[in-house]
């Protein structure tokens, strides 16, 4: 039997989709009917008190948690995330509700032994509630209390071999996506690249010394698998430099109806005749694309390698062998300012097994952050204030065309005096000589 009433909450288990109410509350009954299997090392009811302290939530519009001061693992300013709640004498369950965070491996490849030993720990010590994953990528165990922590992360590190992940003013859990294991688009090895640089800067994904968060996302290819464009500060998006690789055979098959467009995802559902100008050439951004003669041609000096020509005829079109990332800077959802998309800073750099190339434009990027960044703000927010230009000094990179993002747009690059022979008072009376009035 349930032990709180929670009539809000029974509303969302109404509707059409999957509700995480009867996700909360399957996991109730079932840590009830375990009691006597499993000797609980926080309280049986966690669940019970979760769902009622959420309905007092609900009934009172006002959040009941608080955050009592820093709690963690020993060595570690990261990875828990405490939570307390402010009713404790109404729901003991969830006195403590700590959070936290364990290191996903890269490209999320799991063995099933693995998560039913993780499974069978966070029943044990905690909820059993998990996220699987985070935004960043963790695996996200919810709710445990103090004394259990040391024990998880015991269990954790000594007989799962599996670390903590990043929270707080740190580098988060780098994630990338599958990369060549899976994927033929694929530009550089994301998994062995994201495990590298996890390896790398464990202490600065354990031990918080950031103005605020820091992202590493790694995305094979342009298709952007884990939307590291849009959410890391330092995004690594696999490209190539060299030319699309055309298959006019398959050109053809594609526009004789012989092969399905999309890798024939659509199969279910007749579109109709497969169009060629309309949906490829007519949709390329930069109208780099035209057929003649009945063969597709592309001017790859204008290609902004959107993929999409590559996704719609998978078996015509092929990325280059010219293979390596481009890394972008400051994306983030909204904090201080609003949201922001990275801005490109190495057009293109080829990965070897060193990562050298890679180390020192992060390690730069951070020695300029950490001395100029403001409490709670991110790279991309510092980027905005101090100028895309300071960006390119502190690393060390040239300027260059494809750092500005369209004609006519602001690239915040500008002459130094001490950079112009002659300096300014010979442009100035060069104008005036020109403009008298």
């Amino acid at each position: 039997m349930p032990k709180h009433e929670t009539p809000l909450l029974d509303q969302l288990e109404s509707g059409a989709w999957p509700s995480f109410v009867a996700d909360l509350k399957r996991q109730a009954g079932s840590r009830q009917q375990k009691q006597n299997e499993i000797e609980f090392q926080i309280p049986v009811d966690v669940v019970d008190d979760l769902l009622g302290l959420l309905e007092l939530s609900y009934v009172e519009k006002e959040v009941h948690w608080k955050h009592g001061g820093i709690v963690g693992v020993f060595g570690y300013g990261g990875g828990v995330i405490g939570r307390y709640c402010d009713q404790p004498e109404k729901f003991p369950g969830v006195a403590h509700f700590h959070t936290m965070r364990v290191n996903q491996p890269a490209g999320k490849y799991y063995k099933t032994d693995y998560l039913r030993q993780l499974c069978d720990l966070w029943d044990f010590r905690g909820s059993g509630l998990t996220n699987m994953h985070g935004s960043t990528g963790d695996i996200v165990l919810l709710g445990t209390t103090t004394p259990q922590l040391e024990e998880i992360f015991y269990e954790l590190t000594h007989k799962m071999d599996q670390d903590l992940g990043g929270s707080g003013s740190n580098l988060r859990t780098p994630a990338a996506c599958l990369g060549e294991s899976r994927c033929e688009w694929a530009c550089y090895d994301t998994q062995e690249l994201c495990y590298q640089m996890t390896m790398e800067y464990q202490d600065e994904l354990h031990r918080p010394a950031f103005p605020y968060k820091f992202k590493f996302k790694f995305d094979g290819c342009p298709n952007g698998c884990v939307a590291s464009i849009a959410r890391a500060d330092m995004s690594f998006i696999g490209t190539w430099r060299d030319d699309i690789r055309i298959d006019q055979e398959a050109v053809a098959a594609y526009v004789g109806g012989e092969i399905k467009p999309n890798g024939g995802a659509h199969a279910g559902k007749d579109w109709g005749p497969f169009d060629i100008q309309k949906e490829v050439i007519d949709l390329c951004p930069t109208k780099c694309m035209w057929m003649e003669g009945g063969k597709l041609n592309i001017n790859d000096r204008e290609c902004t390698r959107c993929m999409h020509c590559i996704n719609v005829m998978p078996r015509a079109l092929r990325i280059g062998n010219d293979r390596g990332l481009s890394i972008l800077c400051g994306a983030k959802a909204p904090i201080l300012d609003g949201a922001q998309l990275g801005s490109l800073l190495v057009p293109f750099m080829k990965v070897d097994e060193s990562y050298d190339g890679v180390k020192e434009v992060i390690e730069n990027i951070w020695d300029w952050w950490m001395e100029e960044g403001k409490n709670r703000e991110r790279l991309g927010e510092t980027m905005k204030r101090q100028g895309f230009q300071k960006l390119l000094e502190v690393t060390g990179i040239d300027p260059d065309p494809r750092h500005v993002s369209e004609p006519r747009h602001n690239p915040y690059i500008f002459w130094k005096e001490e950079e112009v022979p002659g300096g300014f008072e010979r442009d100035i009376n060069d104008y005036r000589s020109r403009h008298p009035k």
